[in-house]
């Protein structure tokens, strides 16, 4: 069964029962991590291990109000709305559906800032709010989820200094 999440906006980041954050110091600008990150959601998979497929939904250009839909590898689907497209800084997405068990709202933050070596300073923010199950396996996974993440950026950093 399809679940449709609770519309939050941006003051969920910070207020989520469960947040996961990741940093990362990356070699690539922040423009071409923004590149990687908001204009074409179908490269994710090649830099992103859990993604197995993703797109937007409609015609481009995709920032702010655009759809995507999302598949993670193990088959949990998500339909996420983008919420915040500034380029070169931040991205961030809503998810709106999803039949994960147990979710009742959930965002994610890529936020970038230009580094002093001309590199990007990465930190990405996962918040989410369900049951008490759901939470409790996110709060276990967190550390994994965070390795995940850190790996992910390493790919996507390389993915950036080769796309150039």
């Amino acid at each position: 069964m399809v679940t449709r999440l609770h519309p939050v906006t941006t003051d969920f980041l910070s207020a989520a029962p469960v947040r996961l954050v990741c940093e990362a110091r990356l070699r690539s600008a922040p423009e071409a991590v923004y590149r990687e990150l908001a204009d074409d959601a179908s490269t994710w998979p090649l830099w992103f291990r859990e993604v197995r497929s993703a797109a937007y939904v409609g015609q481009p250009p995709y920032g702010a109000g655009a759809g995507r839909s999302v598949v993670l590898r193990g088959g949990v689907r998500f339909v996420e709305s983008v919420i915040v497209a500034e380029p070169s800084q931040r991205f961030v997405y809503r998810v709106e559906e999803t039949r994960l068990p147990g979710v009742h709202a959930w965002m994610e933050e890529w936020l970038l800032r230009a580094a002093e070596d001309g590199g990007t300073l990465l930190r990405f923010t996962m918040a989410v709010d369900g049951d008490w199950a759901l939470c409790a396996l996110m709060r276990l996974s967190g550390p994994a989820v965070v390795r995940s993440l850190r790996r992910a950026a390493g790919r996507l950093d390389a993915r950036c200094t080769a796309t150039g």
